[in-house]
């Protein structure tokens, strides 16, 4: 980055363990930054699924105007590093890899690579699943070969071992889903 970019930015190694990990809900009013944030998130996916940039040089994402016209079906969080934007969290009722429209599903979920190995991530997918207890769908590429560990750690850890893995066909890669349950006070 610039001089001049530098300057507005933080420095993740600055930060220390007094900045508490924080899952916010996201109201409308800040669907441009999560826009934002995915476009870095598909990005990062492009390696996995043959995605490309529209002629503006963006990815879009279609869905997210609905995670606020249907408020009962979707919700968008925001993760936060102290007082840092650290990432997003994207979370549907039913799931592609379920019967159950019930069922809650990680539609998106992505941390920024400097918030990455230090527990940001498994500690905001805590947060969100107890913030919305019941069946939970986790849903990864087997192409996605640093998501698919981590999503198995975190997911057992969270269940304490009471999740169940299976595999879906898919293309250009299988799919790994992990599904549990979560409830109020679920001791982990």
């Amino acid at each position: 980055p610039s001089a001049a970019a530098t300057d507005t930015m933080t420095e993740v190694s600055d930060l220390s363990e007094s900045h508490p990990v924080s899952l916010e809900r996201a109201g409308a009013d800040r669907a441009p930054l999560i826009a934002n944030l995915l476009e870095l998130y598909i990005h990062d996916l492009s390696e996995v699924f043959s995605v490309k940039p529209g002629l503006d040089g963006r990815f879009g994402y279609d869905k997210l105007p609905l995670y606020w016209s249907e408020p009962d079906k979707r919700w968008a969080f925001l993760i936060k590093f102290g007082d840092q934007v650290a990432g997003f969290a994207l979370v549907t009722r039913g799931s592609p890899a379920t019967c159950d429209p019930m069922d809650l599903d990680v539609a998106e979920f992505f941390v920024l690579r400097g918030y990455r190995r230090l527990s940001v991530g498994r500690q905001a997918a805590k947060m969100l699943w107890d913030s919305l207890p019941g069946n939970w769908v986790v849903r990864v590429s087997e192409g996605n070969r640093h998501g698919l560990p981590f999503w198995r750690a975190v997911c057992r850890a969270y269940a304490s071992g009471a999740c169940e893995e299976t595999t879906r066909p898919g293309n250009p890669h299988g799919w790994r889903v992990f599904t549990f349950a979560a409830s109020v006070g679920q001791a982990r």
